[in-house]
């Protein structure tokens, strides 16, 4: 629980570090007062205007007003949608929910069991096919695959749809597409972990003790070499968010990445806010938990 309590007590910090960046973000792209009212507003509603927003004030009095609005769920309301902007935004957070866990799952479980394959048949054709595919699938970019994925699922062999977001059907290419943006790393990551866990003297010990390979890959190598993959799913967060924004163009996926970026070409301020602050703390709950995990795996973080 101190452990727990300590990571609780950090959690505002990352948020507090986005919503400065944001800040000052805005403040560089231009003036919010002609993004609102456009080129035909009169002085009168420029001023009003400016006043509302509190703009006639200093910066640090500014980003003290913009930190009480955020606090209050005060995010503006869309250019686009003519509505509260956290409500749009948490209308599209299922979807991208939904593509973010179906891909992290796949990602986790076939990387964990090639990971293990390229360790136990090391330098031999499994261990070679897997590794060249995971450096290949890391230079791969993850438009051009899923472009190459519609290509050929959808307009060549007619078994899949090309967009948008209805039954199991929809969820696949854009699954696919995620899931082998993450898969290589995974891959990469348990077989270096397998092997070095395998030549452990207590794992030497359990074999000479009459333990079968088959047994001790499971019972000892295997429980031991997971944390590390647990690690790279907290560093993978950040990459996986940025990863959704290009997947989700791709096939049109409602999503909050997609949302993001017509928001942007359109100037959509309250939008971009509450979009930015959403994966935010999305990031960083995942990331809470993912420390909790390796806590709970592992005795000796939490002596930290």
């Amino acid at each position: 629980m101190r452990y727990v309590l300590r990571r609780l007590l950090l959690l505002p910090v990352p948020l507090l570090l986005v919503t400065a960046f944001v800040f000052v973000v805005l403040r560089l792209t231009g003036d919010p007062v002609a993004i609102y009212l456009g080129i035909e507003a009169t002085p009168e509603q420029e001023a009003m205007l400016r006043e509302q927003l509190h703009l006639d004030k200093s910066i640090p009095v500014q980003f003290g007003y913009f930190l009480v609005d955020l606090l209050h769920g005060n995010f503006g309301t869309s250019l686009q949608f003519h509505t509260d902007a956290m409500q749009v935004v948490l209308g599209r957070l299922g979807a991208t929910v939904e593509l973010l866990v179906s891909a992290l799952a796949i990602a986790v479980v076939l990387g964990v069991l090639a990971g293990v394959a390229c360790a136990v048949w090391k330098d031999r054709l499994p261990d070679f096919a897997l590794s060249t595919l995971a450096v290949v699938g890391q230079s791969m970019p993850s438009f051009w695959l899923g472009i190459l994925l519609i290509q050929f699922f959808a307009l060549h062999l007619g078994w899949l749809p090309t967009s948008g977001r209805g039954d199991w059907s929809h969820r696949v290419l854009p699954t696919l597409t995620l899931a082998v943006f993450l898969l290589p790393n995974f891959i990469l990551v348990m077989r270096v972990a397998t092997l070095e866990m395998m030549r452990e003297p207590f794992v030497t010990t359990a074999r000479a003790r009459g333990a079968s390979a088959t047994r001790a890959l499971w019972r000892h190598v295997l429980p031991n070499s997971i944390n590390p993959v647990i690690s790279l799913i907290g560093v993978q967060l950040g990459r996986l968010v940025g990863g959704s924004v290009v997947t989700e163009s791709v096939f049109a996926w409602p999503g909050v990445g997609r949302l993001m970026v017509s928001a942007i070409f359109q100037r959509d301020v309250p939008i971009v806010i509450a979009g930015v602050l959403v994966i935010a703390l999305t990031i960083v709950v995942a990331s809470l938990l993912v420390d909790i995990a390796q806590a709970a795996i592992d005795p000796r973080i939490r002596q930290r």
